[in-house]
């Protein structure tokens, strides 16, 4: 058996090696000079301030927030009503849709995009900023749709059939009894569809082009004109949205479910 100090030393190990770019990133974003220097010369958090009190990074900032909060809330909105079905009743053809759910995430990011740049384009609506928020809708419904499912799946049915049994409808049962139960994972759902969109790059460019500068396409455009550290500080301004949220979600929700695991007794 391999002792315990040599486990932990070798998940060190991968640990310091996972987070050597990430400490680059975050002491070129410190540099106090427009250089992409390491180690940083002089500290500053100017770079961290441009975000906000430059037009251009501060408009990308509002354009990202407001398609990944959109486009979350579309998936939920897509998954919901599908896995509630899923899980009410049996039906094999339903299953299809469910794999369907599923598919775009699986796929090749590249290969959706050109998808959904095809699709638009078609339709005549290639650029519009809302079919940003409908592709990443559809390119994220996976994780609500995963998310919901466990959440589904974690519900005792006794307690749906007791509260129809005392003339309780099906919205009311599904208001007062599994929306509470399922609330974690519709949450958790929404937040990683929402740190994913926040930093996707290649849907919404394929969808938007430069008609919708998000973050990351900010940050595409600007390397045309040169490297500043503002751009490793957006990328540490991502890494600190996304530990925040998924911290908050291992704090408050039940995570090792989420990521999959079940209790013994589950599996009995």
């Amino acid at each position: 058996m391999t002792p315990a100090w040599l486990r932990r030393g070798y998940m060190t190990l991968i640990a310091l090696f996972l987070m050597t770019p990430l400490v680059v990133v975050a002491g070129v974003s410190l540099n106090e000079k427009k250089s992409l220097l390491f180690p940083p010369e002089g500290l500053s958090l100017s770079w961290y301030a441009e975000i906000f009190t430059d037009s251009g990074w501060r408009g990308a900032l509002f354009a990202s927030v407001g398609l990944a909060a959109l486009s979350a809330a579309l998936a939920v909105v897509i998954a919901m009503p599908l896995t509630w079905f899923l899980w009410r009743r049996w039906a094999p053809w339903a299953r299809v849709f469910q794999a369907l759910g599923v598919a775009p995430f699986l796929l090749p990011p590249v290969i959706t995009a050109l998808g959904f740049l095809t699709f638009w384009a078609t339709a005549g609506f290639y650029g519009a900023p809302w079919t940003a928020a409908i592709s990443h809708a559809i390119f994220f419904v996976t994780l609500p749709l995963v998310t919901l499912s466990l959440g589904f799946a974690s519900i005792d049915r006794s307690l749906v059939e007791a509260a129809a049994t005392m003339g309780a409808s099906d919205r009311t049962v599904f208001r007062t009894v599994v929306v509470p139960l399922i609330l974690p994972y519709l949450v958790s759902g929404y937040a990683f569809a929402f740190v994913l969109s926040l930093n996707e790059y290649i849907v919404a460019y394929m969808t938007v082009g430069f008609t919708l500068e998000t973050l990351p396409i900010k940050i595409f455009n600007a390397l045309r004109y040169g490297y500043t550290p503002t751009m490793a500080s957006v990328s540490i301004f991502f890494v600190v949205i996304a530990a925040a949220v998924f911290g908050l979600i291992a704090r408050y929700g039940d995570l090792p479910r989420l990521l999959g695991a079940w209790s013994a007794e589950e599996h009995e």
